[in-house]
């Protein structure tokens, strides 16, 4: 009696090279065929006359997903030019965007004789926008791809950042900023189209890299405040720190789609391409076998954050994104207000005597101001580093508790009526700490998470820093207005709470992999080890454990 053999076909290994096999294979739905795998059923003969049913064929290893890929492949050429485009992202329509609203402030404040609560406004207004798109554009970015949602989004500022320069009155530019925040909402897309393509060694490194190009778009629009306010004014300022985005959307061309979305949208041959040319350009062989779809979880909902494994997890993090963003951006305000007074003391002062003579009395930036705004930006560079050095030392948890310790007594120190060079230290040190507590946090929240509510996670998390971010205005400029010392106290007891919270958080993801499922054995987790034998677990993260 006849039954079925399969020919030889070429089994996937991870180092991209082959071997051959006699067993038997099971073609599995999604399947794409490539690299000379072949799976025609050919009829021999048994000796014993016995038919082998097909139902009792043994599964091949001749397959492998995206994640195996992107892991096969590694770190190469293709990866380093996706950061610096994914960087260029970052630095031109996230952080001069959000740097400009502490330069545009103090200016709009004197020019249009504006109250402080108008001033706080037209940078809260920048946040709502954002808090308002994040969901559209993560929506647009599942439904029609990462490159389409980020490419709109980026034209959709750069419109925006552009019209803003040209706005005649308070109403027009309130609405412009709005409308302006609104699309810088959808370059987190541009991370995660970054993080697809990512092997999981590179992960945390490369995040942390992003960080230095935030820094970098910092400085580049204080120097460019510098060379334009003095000459040209506000206008020019805010038309020129959108044209960077613009060099972004032409090299959004060379971006390609990621090959995760190709693969669950269907379109595997276009996912397979991809992978090919990332190869190419790394110098890597190509998996051989079949690329099939990894098994989907179910998306995670609200109630699964609140589980007993993660409640007290979600609820610490919360309060340590809103306390980042709202200490982070508050001593951003709080900076140029510092150097147009000279010091904490003389903000006090010059108060009292402002309530005497005119509520809307201001001040100009002087050259000196952007000079030592330079150097308290520039903190951003050995923030980084020194992050990049301890989190693997201490843990995440750690870093991100010293990162708020130092930054709140960094704030307590500004109670001593210090000069200005004195000043300009103290600041350096908690922009430096708090944005380092910044990028701890980005590291640590999706190593927490599994991946079923990993984006959840990282949204909701994302969306508790909006509204510090939101908030932070009104302490920074209005109550400001009312007591220094107050304001400073808020700051520094918001970031001791912190510190606190992340001493509490029940997890430490040092040394562990991205987490496929949340219905591993707790016990370990809560340690965070990998006590498992030597293998590869597969992943929608494609994370290796």
């Amino acid at each position: 009696n006849p039954c079925f053999r399969i020919l030889r076909v070429v089994k996937f290994r991870r180092t991209g090279e082959s071997s051959r096999s006699d067993e038997d294979v099971i073609s599995g739905e999604h399947e794409v065929q490539i690299e000379g795998v072949r799976t025609e059923l050919e009829p021999i003969e048994l000796e014993d006359g016995a038919a082998v049913p097909k139902e009792f064929a043994n599964p091949t290893d001749d397959t492998f997903m995206v994640e195996d890929a992107v892991e096969a492949i590694g770190f190469g050429k293709f990866q380093w030019k996706l950061s610096v485009i994914t960087g260029l992202a970052w630095a031109s329509n996230y952080a001069m965007e959000m740097m400009i609203l502490s330069i545009l402030a103090p200016q709009l404040h004197c020019e249009w004789r504006l109250p402080s609560w108008q001033v706080a406004l037209l940078t809260s207004v920048v946040f709502v926008g954002m808090m308002s798109s994040s969901t559209l554009w993560g929506n647009i970015s599942d439904q029609y791809g990462r490159k389409t949602g980020l490419k709109i989004s980026v034209l959709w500022t750069l419109y925006y950042g552009i019209l803003s320069g040209f706005a005649p009155v308070y109403s027009w530019i309130l609405v412009l900023r709005g409308l302006v925040g609104f699309g810088i909402g959808g370059v987190p897309q541009s991370v995660t189209l970054y993080a697809e393509f990512l092997p999981m060694k590179a992960r945390a490194k490369c995040i942390l890299l992003i960080e230095v190009f935030w820094a970098i778009g910092t400085v580049f629009e204080v120097l460019l405040a510098v060379v334009v306010m003095p000459t040209l004014g506000w206008r020019w300022l805010l038309i020129l720190s959108a044209l960077p985005l613009l060099l972004f959307a032409v090299l959004c061309f060379w971006l390609p789609e990621s090959a995760r979305y190709d693969v669950l949208s269907g379109n595997q041959e276009k996912a397979i391409a991809t992978l090919k040319r990332i190869a190419t350009e790394n110098g890597a062989p190509m998996p051989l076998g079949k690329l099939i779809i990894s098994r989907q979880e179910d998306r995670g909902k609200m109630r699964d954050l609140f589980t007993p494994h993660f409640r007290w997890t979600t609820l610490l993090l919360w309060f340590i994104w809103f306390s980042n963003a709202f200490s982070y951006y508050g001593l951003v305000l709080l900076t140029t207000e510092f150097f147009q007074a000279g010091d904490v003391c003389s903000i006090s002062s010059r108060r009292k005597e402002v309530k005497a003579k005119c509520t809307l009395t201001c001040e100009y930036l002087t050259e000196e101001d952007y000079t030592d705004l330079l150097w308290t930006t520039l903190s951003e560079f050995p923030g980084v580093l020194v992050t990049l050095w301890i989190i693997d030392r201490i843990g995440r948890k750690k870093t991100m508790a010293l990162s708020f310790f130092v930054f709140s007594f960094c704030s307590l120190l500004l109670f001593l009526c210090v000069g200005r060079n004195v000043l300009t230290v103290l600041l350096f040190i908690a922009r430096a700490f708090i944005s380092g507590g910044f990028q701890a946090a980005y590291v640590y929240t999706p190593e927490v998470y599994p991946t079923a509510t990993r984006a959840l996670g990282l949204g909701t998390c994302s969306g508790m820093a909006r509204v510090g971010a939101l908030i932070t205005p009104f302490i920074a400029q209005v109550m400001l207005e009312s007591s220094v010392y107050l304001t400073l106290v808020v700051y520094s007891g918001c970031c001791l709470l912190a510190a606190v919270a992340s001493c509490f958080l029940p997890i430490e993801t040092k040394g562990r992999g991205l987490q496929e499922s949340s219905h591993r054995e707790w016990g370990q987790e809560m340690v965070g080890r990998g006590s498992h034998s030597p293998g590869v677990t597969r992943s929608n993260s494609g994370s290796q454990e």
